[in-house]
């Protein structure tokens, strides 16, 4: 029976070293999942009751900060009950689920994001046609699409992930399941596993990146074809926070996912992940406040 409950568990072992300072992690990270709901929630209720939000730039920028509530949702409380009650067990189906739905999210935050920059793209190089090009049903079907990525894309990987033998105490040096530390403690050898990641990882970020990338320097020549004045600050200024969320989402997931092997890092990767789990949802409904004067006005407007 023990034999059992053993193969059926696994140990999330991150902040095993820093039990003693247990209280202050907690409230640490207590207070960015706390901050991350708060700012993404006032995204969503600020660009839902101004009407003058209800744009397709407003409705992808809502949808994003659904997606950023669920990405935190799906790490940051686990993490919290482990630190707080010293017990980092975690059962098989939920350490599945918690892959699944995690890579789903990820995969579907992707997508938005290129999605957002196509948007950008129509509304400076072609603003005539924008209100027939991004209509209501097109917007609906783009961010349907990145759901149905998203979900494509997580049941890949944790199929693949989970068909493995697991060897040992099924100890994994992290504070959720992901695909490294799962890759580590397998049985046999995981370089397969390790090319479909690349590939099929590879192909959704790279391909999201380049379109983003196209996007953008048509971007820049349509602006840069403006005269020199007012008429240019306005296009970069809603094209920049996007540039900003892009770099900090792909720079953050790629360097994790995409980099080769070392051994400098191999207790702490856990740390890289940080960034795009809570640094990342954290900082982008702020970007997208500090530099938006239709949010600002939108808040200001709340709030009298």
């Amino acid at each position: 029976m023990a034999n059992s409950t053993t193969l059926n568990v696994f140990y999330l072992r991150a902040f095993a070293d820093s039990m003693r300072f247990k209280g202050l992690v907690f409230v640490l990270f207590l207070a960015i999942y706390l901050l991350t709901l708060q700012g993404n929630v006032a995204i969503i209720i600020l660009t839902k009751m101004d009407h003058r939000l209800h744009t397709p730039m407003y409705f992808l920028l809502r949808n994003l900060s659904f997606l950023d509530i669920c990405y935190t949702s799906t790490t940051l409380p686990q993490m919290l009950v482990n630190v707080l009650i010293d017990n980092s067990a975690i059962s098989l189906p939920a350490c599945i689920i918690q892959l699944y739905v995690f890579l789903s999210l990820a995969a579907s935050e992707s997508a938005l994001l290129a999605t957002m920059a196509y948007d950008r793209y129509v509304a400076i190089c072609n603003p005539l046609r924008y209100s027939v090009i991004m209509n209501k049903d097109v917007c609906l079907h783009m961010v349907s699409g990145t759901w149905v990525i998203g979900g494509i894309y997580g049941a890949i990987h944790t199929a693949n992930t989970f068909r493995l033998p697991f060897c040992g105490p099924r100890v994994l040096n992290h504070y959720f399941c992901d695909i490294p530390p799962l890759l580590k403690i397998s049985c046999i050898d995981t370089f397969p596993n390790e090319v479909t990641v690349i590939i099929v990882g590879g192909f959704l970020m790279l391909g999201c990146f380049l379109l983003i990338c196209g996007s953008y320097v048509h971007i820049l020549f349509s602006v840069f074809n403006i005269p020199k004045g007012r008429g240019r600050s306005k296009p970069f200024s809603t094209c920049i926070s996007h540039l900003i969320v892009v770099l900090l989402f792909y720079g953050s997931g790629s360097f994790m996912y995409m980099r080769p092997k070392s051994n400098l890092l191999a207790d702490k990767e856990w740390l890289l992940s940080l960034f795009y789990t809570c640094i990342t949802p954290l900082l982008n409904p702020i970007i997208y406040s500090l530099r938006n004067k239709d949010i600002q006005a939108a808040f200001a407007k709340l709030v009298k």
